[in-house]
């Protein structure tokens, strides 16, 4: 196998710790990176590299620590949908971190955001992911009602449980059971 002196240099520039992360990872790292140095040239401003973690579990694809300065990113996600993951989710949030440090606390995907996505990073400013979700969703419990079925997450199945909370169809307004 021939490596390049590019590949080797590249891999040698590496801290220790990304030596020895998956190839996705590593894209993702590297992805965040040029964002942030596309975010530099167009805005004429530094930023800090931000950390960039793969903790995120769930249905969410990442998320944005601000002050952290960290992007969170979903590897089972990553692994199922690389490409869209690393063009669309990772600028997407790369973009929080830069509109919390240009405009301060505003809404998360409001005009600053917008205008983060569509004017600096040159992609459509979509506020959610539309990848498959099916092998990252958690266990659902049963509850029904007078007129339906209903599946509540663990989360909201534990607030019935420890009696923190009393859930209600929207349709007919009866309060949930569970279905035995």
């Amino acid at each position: 196998m021939k490596i390049s002196v590019q590949s080797f240099k590249a891999f040698y520039s590496l801290p220790t710790k990304e030596k020895c992360m998956p190839p996705l990872h590593t894209q993702v790292i590297n992805k965040a990176r040029d964002c942030i140095a596309l975010a530099e040239k167009k805005l004429n401003q530094s930023f800090d590299i931000p950390v960039v973690s793969f903790k995120q579990r769930g249905k969410i694809a990442g998320s944005a620590r601000y002050s952290q300065w960290e992007v969170r990113f979903n590897p089972v996600l990553l692994a199922e949908n690389p490409e869209a993951f690393i063009n669309e989710v990772v600028p997407h949030e790369v973009a929080h971190l830069l509109t919390f440090k240009l405009f301060g606390r505003v809404r998360p995907h409001g005009k600053e955001w917008q205008t983060m996505m569509t004017q600096v990073f040159g992609i459509p400013a979509r506020t959610t992911h539309s990848f498959d979700i099916s092998s990252v969703r958690g266990s659902t419990f049963l509850y029904h009602c007078a007129c339906r079925d209903h599946h509540l997450s663990i989360r909201r199945h534990n607030k019935i449980v420890r009696q923190q909370t009393i859930y209600h169809c929207t349709q007919c307004r009866q309060a949930l059971s569970p279905k035995i």
